[in-house]
């Protein structure tokens, strides 16, 4: 018998040694029935496995606590809707932007409202004749309260974001750029409503309230004066 000779004693060994145990095959089954799992719910050649897979939401947000309450001596007059289109650019200074640097693309929709403040109303402010059937009501002009961004009209259109920036948002959510523009897009709404005819539009409501209350109490004149 040569050197290339096997007895059949060792070829007996060399099968029961590639023999994978019960338990080392288990999970590569476990893994292939899985996969024809998920792909028949994608197909939909498996009606009723397309749960399996769902996503479930669960809202474990703690009850909402009352911190304080304001009273508010103002109308609210006016209330106008804006939207902008928030170009955010982050460069560094010695490197490119496909190594370092982000730009977003950020529509931010929110209200501004305008209200006349009646804190500051006394006892001068209104005057009446005699007969009360004429007033004179003194008040301060309208004001612009601060843009209210909502969170269902805004959204990110687009970000792009160097190689370091990819790496860092593994390890972070980078709530600061949210922040940012965010806080971008208010300043150009808040900006918007200031150059929008919204403080005129309040001081005219103001003053059609003021007249259509009063001519309810029998006054037939009625001026309201912003000063």
């Amino acid at each position: 018998m040569t050197s290339t000779d096997v007895k059949p004693e060792d070829s007996r060994n060399q099968r029961r040694e590639s023999r994978l145990p019960w338990w080392g095959k288990l999970p590569i089954a476990l893994v292939v029935v899985a996969a024809l799992l998920f792909l028949g719910s994608r197909l939909d050649l498996m009606p009723g496995f397309g749960d399996v897979f769902g996503e479930e939401t669960n809202d474990r947000t703690g009850p909402t606590l009352l911190k304080s309450i304001q009273d508010l001596d103002r109308y609210e007059a006016a209330s106008g809707n804006f939207q902008v289109v928030v170009d955010l650019e982050k460069d560094a200074k010695y490197l490119p932007d496909a190594i370092r640097g982000t730009r977003t693309l950020y529509v931010g929709a929110g209200t501004v409202g305008s209200y006349v403040d009646f804190g500051g109303v006394g006892e001068g402010s209104v005057r009446t004749d005699k007969e009360r059937t004429s007033a004179t009501i003194r008040l301060p002009h309208a004001k612009l309260g601060k843009p209210a961004l909502d969170p269902e009209r805004s959204y990110a259109v687009s970000k792009e974001r160097g190689l370091l920036d990819r790496l860092g948002d593994l390890f972070s959510d980078n709530p600061a750029d949210e922040r940012a523009v965010n806080k971008l897009a208010a300043r150009h709404i808040g900006e918007a409503a200031e150059e929008s005819e919204l403080i005129t539009r309040a001081e005219k409501n103001t003053t059609s309230m003021l007249e259509g209350l009063l001519r309810s109490l029998g006054f037939t004149e009625v001026r309201v004066i912003y000063t």
